[in-house]
């Protein structure tokens, strides 16, 4: 893979507006999200272990409904790696040397050239050793740089949120929710509210509701799948008279996960207008609120069918990481990350 890519023309710019200004730089990260250095021996990026870190990191995203690769990739090797690769925002450095190491290893450090930055080092014995770790943690290196760049876009909508939809929902469910600035389209409802960035390009809506909690049923896939469905048919037709919005089951998953400790239903899949031509990427949280015997749900979806939803799907899944229910308002949604050793 050829280094002279846009990004690094990307970066050259930056650090040439830097010099053209007057006292002294500091250095930010550089480069785009989603996008990862990798540095690694040449013989090793093109043996067995480089092409399943390769895989891993460009491996599919699920719920789309085109494939589009979780990260793209910039290698190089060692003695390339230096100057503007070393401020990029996300940096994967593998080394891998039976004189020095005895497991695999993994270990990361937070703005080591530039702020705002992470470095991943990976540590192996050997190829067969990568390649266990590989298979025995599926998608852990992935999940970690993913991890970072919702930390990334969570730390930005704490301080740049709209404040529209901020209002809206703390009166109406009194929950907390940073909503991307330029969601400042909104219908308000009794029991739901939706607010959209209204875009001619990658457009983005973000939905909440609630309802009573009746008993642990209410956390599987079949009841949130046919929940959603009825709540969307009543509050979100399409342009055609009859038509409105329905989930594609055959593409959904359910996956429980943890938040802060705390339990949340996640929905992931395709949407689609009943009766019209739209759809697209969805993402949905539903969390209990114990306090008020209540599930909350927020939902973001993605209406972009003349480009890549990848970044705009996951721009509007992290304003969902930012809920907060009664009694975790002083709380914040950014997580540490974590990198298991090989056992």
């Amino acid at each position: 893979m050829k280094t002279h890519s846009l990004l690094i023309s990307f970066l050259m710019l930056l650090v040439l507006m830097g010099a053209c200004s007057s006292g002294p730089i500091v250095r930010n990260a550089t480069g785009f999200a989603y996008e990862v250095v990798v540095t690694m021996n040449k013989a090793d990026w093109d043996a067995p272990a480089g092409k399943a870190i390769k895989a891993e990191l460009t491996s599919d995203i699920p719920g789309l409904p085109q494939a589009e690769p979780a990260f793209k990739i910039t290698y190089v090797t060692p003695d390339q790696f230096n100057g503007l690769l070393t401020y990029v925002r996300n940096i994967l450095i593998v080394k891998i040397d039976k004189t020095q190491y005895t497991k695999v290893s993994l270990s990361y450090e937070n703005n080591r050239w530039a702020k705002g930055q992470v470095v991943m080092v990976l540590t192996a014995p050997d190829d067969e050793a990568i390649l266990e770790y590989v298979k025995a943690h599926p998608r852990n290196i992935v999940d970690f740089f993913t991890k970072c760049e919702r930390n990334r876009t969570i730390g930005q909508l704490e301080k740049e949120h709209s404040v529209v939809v901020a209002n809206h929902v703390k009166d109406r469910f009194n929950v907390i929710l940073n909503a991307p600035g330029n969601m400042t389209y909104f219908r308000d409802t009794t029991d739901f509210f939706w607010a959209s960035n209204n875009a001619n390009t990658g457009r983005t809506d973000i939905v909440v509701y609630d309802f009573p909690y009746e008993d642990a049923d209410t956390f599987t896939a079949d009841y949130l799948i046919a929940k959603r469905d009825s709540v969307m048919k009543a509050n979100m037709p399409g342009t055609f008279p009859g038509s409105y919005m329905a989930t594609d089951t055959a593409w959904v998953t359910y996956t429980p996960t943890m938040i802060n400790g705390k339990y949340c239903g996640v929905l992931r899949g395709l949407w689609h207008m009943k009766g019209d031509m739209m759809g697209g990427p969805f993402v949905s949280h539903a969390r209990l609120d114990e306090k008020n015997n209540r599930v909350v749900v927020v939902e973001g979806f993605v209406f972009a069918p003349e480009t890549d939803k990848r970044n705009f799907i996951r721009r509007i899944e992290s304003a969902l990481y930012t809920l907060r229910l009664p009694g975790e308002f002083e709380e914040t949604a950014i997580e540490k990350p974590d990198v298991p050793e090989e056992k």
